[in-house]
């Protein structure tokens, strides 16, 4: 089997949906998989291709319009159309998109002139901002019909598919990221790091992400004068890069926070993995901010395979990371009172005993490996032709 991957979001540039592709597509059989993905002009670029199993095409992926009305759009879809082409991956037997759009409509295009099966994956905010616009309805429409198998990020996902645009049940499958539990796992406390970061005797509360509005940075933010009545050593680490940075600044400052928060955009992998095992609860206070919704929540998953307990907001996909009750809670993330409260109260049922590393961890030992994972994506390309 020789499977074409098109998707603008892979490593080096962070993603959930990057990451999520990384981890399969390496495990599986070296050589069989072709991937085209965004040219950064970034060295790391170099030492991921350098590294990887599969061949790497990197090269335009992005656009500021994925629009067939405009000139901008339509010349990014012929032009990318043209240079994937130009490939021609050897024995080519499947096409795969990280996306609906742009990458589905491109993959679409591809299935038809070559007449190969198309999968495309859904992340529930790709279809959820898709129904925005007219335009982009339309193409994704085109998509959705055009595919021979959707692989939704979750049951949430899949219920968008199923009620939004009436895809029926039989194209989709549901198949949940992973985690690296070798890479993601519990470790003794470490005061050194906890110094090293500025951490020392406070109560970590760590969210990992971009910088958006659904991500909920902000409410979690505004709930911290709250918070601290009842846990005056909080402090609030945030890890990720985007354009909601200067209004999340704005508000610390604001509210005369900057004690309390730490922005930590500029972090290694190394570091990365020892804030997840070193923080005292992990929370990704998301929302649904219009159309755009979280779909699962990997981040929530490598925190629990950490050994650390979760809140999630009760939007998109998130309940389907953890056991709820047990690693985690899931709780209105519009309002920063329920955010406090379920804070307060996590933090008195861990010193109670409640959440333990073990139990955290061993929820996603049992679901939510990249080796479970692999198993099931290798079963659903089969089904499509060919053997890996």
């Amino acid at each position: 089997m020789s499977i074409l991957l098109l998707s603008e979001i892979f490593p080096p540039r962070h993603g959930g949906s990057g990451r999520w592709f990384y981890e399969l597509y390496r495990r599986l059989e070296p050589g069989t998989v072709t991937i085209v993905t965004q040219h950064n002009a970034d060295p790391a670029d170099q030492r991921v291709d350098a590294e990887f199993p599969q061949r790497i095409y990197r090269t335009a992926m992005a656009s500021p319009s994925w629009g067939l009305l405009s000139v901008t759009g339509l010349i990014f879809y012929v032009r990318t159309l043209m240079r994937v082409l130009r490939l021609k991956p050897k024995g080519l037997s499947q096409i795969h998109c990280g996306r609906t759009i742009p990458e589905g409509f491109i993959g679409l295009l591809l299935a038809r002139l070559l007449g190969k099966p198309l999968l495309c994956y859904v992340h529930g905010e790709d279809i959820e901002v898709a129904r925005t616009s007219r335009e982009l309805t339309w193409i994704v429409n085109r998509v959705l019909r055009g595919a021979d198998r959707l692989i939704c990020n979750s049951q949430n996902t899949k219920s968008l598919l199923m009620e939004h645009w009436h895809v029926p049940a039989k194209k989709i499958e549901v198949i949940n990221p992973g985690v690296d539990e070798q890479t993601f796992c519990p470790a003794e406390p470490d005061p050194a790091f906890r110094r090293k970061v500025g951490w020392d005797d406070r109560f970590v509360c760590l969210t990992v992400g971009r910088l958006q509005r659904r991500k909920g940075h902000d409410k979690m933010i505004e709930a911290i004068p709250q918070i601290k009545k009842e846990i005056p050593n909080i402090l609030y680490g945030i890890v990720g890069q985007g354009d909601n940075y200067p209004n999340l600044v704005a508000e610390v400052k604001k509210l005369g926070l900057e004690a309390h928060v730490q922005f930590m955009d500029e972090i290694e992998d190394e570091d990365l993995i020892r804030c997840y095992q070193q923080c005292d609860l992990f929370i990704l206070p998301n929302r649904s901010d219009g159309n755009d919704i979280e779909g699962f929540g990997m981040v929530l998953v490598e925190a629990q395979a950490a050994g650390k307990p979760v809140i999630a907001g009760d939007s998109g996909g998130t309940a389907e990371t953890m056991e709820v009750g047990k690693t985690g809670e899931v709780v209105d993330c519009t309002s920063p009172e329920t955010i406090a409260n379920a804070v307060i109260s996590l933090k008195k049922e861990l010193e109670q005993g409640a959440f333990q590393p073990n139990v955290c961890r061993q929820h996603v030992l049992q679901n939510l490996t990249w080796g479970k994972h692999t198993e099931r994506a290798k079963a659903v390309f089969q089904q499509q032709g060919g053997a890996l």
